[in-house]
């Protein structure tokens, strides 16, 4: 099925899916077939027991760059554009999800495994929107982003307001949306965005490393509930996340993952955790 990829590219380095978006000359921009593309990509690395984390990049010199030039230029004359250059990608596998995360770019958030942003030189639209609903972002130091949507006149798509102001704060959100200034790497990490700057020689092989350290040291249980707990709590008080937490407990510590975890602990050595076949 990889094969019939054409906007991005699928490939496994060990417990870690590599996704990489694939449209260097147009710098990555984003398109009906690459939507398509891009959740069949994501689902059927959750649907692979031998997949841990995914890891997400873009082509060349360039994350992407937002909506194809075509795509905007269709849509302002009222027409529905569709790049649409063959059979469309459908989902591997439909997952129970909450209201929230079961919309046009969200929905990662519901995937069971960690999903690892490596953000490659430009960033903007709907591709910063994309950044955004990964879990963790990684940046080279070449790195920029733009929300772009209020010098198109547009609003901020997609649940960016929402995600963004949990990522950075309501203050710096209302800044990145409402001035679509150039945020270089620097900032974006004194600010929050992003978790780390790298250099672009080094950074899909370091967004890799890390990937590969989460899923072969830390329980595919653990991550999968953890990850949950983070997003599904948003919206949450408190007192729900801790009595949530609190109801949890006691089956975790019942799981193979949490006496295989305890062993390696006291035997000091990695655990060795059983991921599937």
């Amino acid at each position: 099925m990889t094969s019939d990829l054409r906007a991005l590219r699928y490939e496994q380095r060990d417990a870690v899916a590599l996704v990489t978006l694939s449209r260097p000359d147009r710098l990555n921009a984003w398109t009906a077939r690459m939507a398509s593309e891009y959740r069949w990509a994501l689902e059927h690395a959750n649907a692979d027991p031998s997949v841990g984390v995914i890891v997400v990049t873009g082509d060349g010199r360039g994350f992407c760059a937002g909506a194809d030039v075509k795509a905007l230029s269709v849509l302002a004359a009222g027409d529905d554009y569709r790049a649409d250059d063959g059979t469309l990608l459908g989902v591997v596998a439909e997952h129970p999800t909450a209201p929230d995360f079961d919309h046009a770019f969200s929905w990662p958030l519901a995937l069971d495994k960690p999903v690892i942003a490596a953000i490659n030189g430009p960033v903007a639209g709907v591709g910063f929107v994309l950044a955004c609903f990964c879990d963790i972002r990684f940046a080279s130091d070449s790195a920029v982003f733009t929300t772009s949507f209020a010098r198109l006149g547009l609003p901020a798509e997609h649940g960016v307001s929402w995600i963004l102001s949990r990522l950075v704060g309501a203050g710096r959100a209302a800044d990145l949306l409402l001035s679509s200034r150039r945020v270089d790497a620097a900032e974006a990490l004194a600010i929050g965005l992003v978790s780390r700057v790298v250099p672009d020689a080094s950074l899909v092989n370091e967004a890799v490393e890390y990937a590969q350290r989460m899923a072969t040291e830390l329980a595919p249980t653990s991550l999968a509930t953890i990850k949950r707990q983070l997003w599904s709590d948003a919206n949450q008080s408190l007192d729900h996340a801790a009595t949530a937490a609190e109801a949890l407990l006691p089956e975790m510590l019942a799981s193979p993952e949490f006496a295989e975890g305890a062993a390696a602990l006291a035997e000091k050595r990695p655990p060795r955790f059983h991921r599937g076949a």
